[in-house]
């Protein structure tokens, strides 16, 4: 672990294991901030969302359930998020992951254990944090979600964002609309598949003449290529 002090949001609605974790955590040498329910995790992370480091979720929680906050910081953040939970079917546990867990930790554990995904999943998001993307006169600076075009700030819903970095993943690739629906917007979403091309067409504007990477490939779906330019 790095000497400095990472920021954890801890939100447990069992105010026995909330005392034990935030205990563990400070003699560990973790900075904690805590929540009773869902709606206060949210109100707190979103206050706070630039300076927390890993959010310890537990799945079952009062007002929002700990799933549907899980969804929720996703759509904005990539922060490092355990599940804790005394689920323990398959499906559970997948539902978390599909939904952008990182790890799952069923109750009850060791608090070794605990630490150990902590600091493993620290590691990797420090790995991470700074990390910039150049393609032609496009940047992104994943750390915040931000995107440039020559340096100019793009104002972009987290759907154009998630999408414009999915391409970027997968670029001289042609991808189906299909697959770009369920990599972006998930396998359970009911939405129709014309919605990809709602928001390509906003992304191509906002992308301007300066930066037509999208392509679209007939028949099929689209393919970002910088070299096309």
């Amino acid at each position: 672990m790095e000497k400095e002090k990472y920021i954890i949001l801890l939100v447990e609605d069992d105010e026995k294991l909330r005392r034990t974790l935030e205990d563990f955590l400070q003699a560990t040498g973790f900075d904690v901030m805590e929540a009773r329910d869902g709606q206060e995790a949210l109100d707190i992370y979103f206050s706070n969302n630039q300076k927390i480091d890993l959010i310890l979720l537990d799945g079952m929680l009062p007002k929002v359930d700990g799933y549907d906050v899980l969804k929720q910081i996703r759509e904005y953040s990539d922060v490092p998020i355990i599940m804790l939970t005394a689920r323990e079917s398959e499906e559970e546990q997948l539902e978390g992951l599909e939904n952008g867990a990182d790890n799952y930790i069923t109750k009850p554990f060791l608090l070794k254990v605990l630490r150990a995904h902590m600091e493993a999943l620290l590691r990797r998001n420090n790995r991470k944090r700074g990390e910039k993307i150049e393609r032609g006169k496009i940047q992104i600076e994943k750390e915040y979600r931000k995107v440039y075009l020559d340096g100019e700030l793009l104002v972009m819903t987290p759907k154009e964002y998630d999408l414009l970095l999915y391409f970027i993943e997968n670029e001289n690739i042609v991808l189906s609309r299909e697959s770009i629906l369920n990599a972006v917007w998930g396998f359970d979403y009911s939405g129709d598949i014309r919605t990809v091309d709602t928001v390509v067409k906003q992304l191509r504007k906002k992308m301007t003449e300066r930066a037509p990477y999208i392509q679209s490939v007939y028949g099929v779906g689209y393919r970002f290529e910088v070299g096309y330019v």
